[in-house]
C-alpha cells in the first residue's frame, strides 16, 4: 500500500488569515460562469451571463384600419390590464392616411385620450406596402429606439408577460422572431415568419429603412416579403420560431392551429367574439377582479 506524504506547515496566525483573505478576493473577482441555452426546436444556441440580462423595450405595432373603432377599444382593454407587469412594452395601432372627415374627428379624440396611434403616409392596404411603410418609418418618426419592433394583426391576442419571458435570453441584434411557415416546420430558417405577429431587432428595422432591397419589393403577401428581404440581404441570422407558443385559434387553419395551452404567447385568427370569449376565459384574465358593492354578476 502506498502512503501519501503529508507536509505540515506551521503558520503564524497573521500569515494564515492573510492567505485566507487573498484566496477570498481571488475567487470573488473571477467572472461568473456562462449559462448555455440550447434549443434544438428553435435553432438558437446562446452564451449569456447574468450581467447581460438588462432591461429592454419592445414596440408592438398592431396593423389595423381606421374604421375599426370597436376592435381598437376592445384591444385597449385586453392589453391595458397586462401593462402594469410589463412596463417596457409599448403598443401602437398602425394605419394609413385618413380619408373621411368623421375619421379625422373620432381618431383625433382617440389620440388625445390614448396617444397610441401612428398614422402612416400611405394608402390603406394589406399587401401593397403597408408593412414596409411601417418598418421603414419607425426609425425616422419615433423619438426613441426600441430593442425590438413587432408587427401584429388586430385578430391576434398577445400575452405580454409570456412574450417578455420568451425574449429574455434571445439576441438583441440581427433577430427575426415569430411563427415559421410552413406550419409543421420547427426550422426558423426554412422560410418566413407568419404575419400573426413577428418581431425584428432594431438594427434590422434600421436596415429596412435604408436598404434598397425592401424598397424595391413592397407588393405581395407582407409576411412572405419580409422573409424575402432578409434572405436577400443576409439579415436575421438569429432566428427563433416560438412553437407551440404561437398558433392559430383551434380549428381555423389546419396544421397552424392547435388547442389552447397555458404557455401561449400569441393566438391568431380571433375573428368572432365567441372566440375571444373562449380565449379570455381559458386564461382567466379577469381573475384580478375583486368583489365590490358597485357591481353584481
Amino acid at each position: 500500500m502506498k502512503h501519501k506524504r503529508v507536509i505540515k506547515i506551521a503558520l503564524c496566525p497573521s500569515l494564515f488569515f492573510s492567505l485566507i483573505l487573498i484566496f477570498y478576493i481571488f475567487f470573488n473577482l473571477k467572472s461568473k460562469p456562462y449559462h448555455l441555452l440550447s434549443s434544438s426546436n428553435n435553432y438558437i444556441t446562446l452564451n449569456k451571463t447574468p450581467q447581460t440580462q438588462t432591461k429592454f423595450s419592445v414596440l408592438i405595432g398592431i396593423l389595423t384600419r381606421p374604421d375599426n373603432y370597436n376592435r381598437r377599444h376592445f384591444l385597449r382593454l385586453v392589453y391595458g390590464i397586462q401593462k402594469s407587469s410589463v412596463p417596457h412594452i409599448d403598443i401602437k395601432f398602425i394605419f394609413c392616411n385618413l380619408t373621411k372627415p368623421e375619421q379625422k374627428m373620432l381618431i383625433s379624440l382617440e389620440i388625445l385620450r390614448f396617444d397610441d396611434i401612428i398614422i402612416l403616409n400611405c394608402k390603406e392596404n394589406m399587401n401593397n406596402g403597408k408593412t414596409y411603410t411601417y418598418f421603414s418609418s419607425v426609425p425616422k418618426i419615433l423619438p426613441k429606439h426600441y430593442t425590438y419592433v413587432m408587427k401584429a394583426d388586430d385578430d391576434s391576442y398577445i400575452r405580454l408577460e409570456q412574450l417578455f419571458s420568451s425574449l429574455m435570453l434571445l439576441p438583441r441584434h440581427d433577430l427575426y422572431y415569430g411563427f415559421v411557415i410552413p406550419c409543421d416546420s420547427k426550422n426558423p430558417y426554412v422560410d418566413y415568419m407568419s404575419g400573426m405577429g413577428f418581431l425584428l431587432s432594431w438594427d434590422i428595422v434600421e436596415w429596412i429603412a435604408e436598404s434598397e432591397i425592401p424598397a424595391n419589393s413592397t407588393e405581395g403577401p407582407e409576411d412572405k416579403l419580409v422573409g424575402k428581404w432578409l434572405k436577400i440581404g443576409k439579415k436575421g441570422m438569429n432566428r427563433f420560431s416560438d412553437k407551440p407558443g404561437m398558433y392559430d385559434y383551434p380549428g381555423t387553419n389546419g396544421k397552424c392551429s392547435h388547442q389552447l395551452i397555458p404557455e401561449t404567447v400569441v393566438v391568431h385568427r380571433l375573428k368572432r367574439w365567441d372566440q375571444w370569449y373562449h380565449v379570455l376565459q381559458f386564461f382567466n384574465v379577469t381573475q384580478q377582479l375583486k368583489q365590490s358593492n358597485l357591481y353584481h354578476f
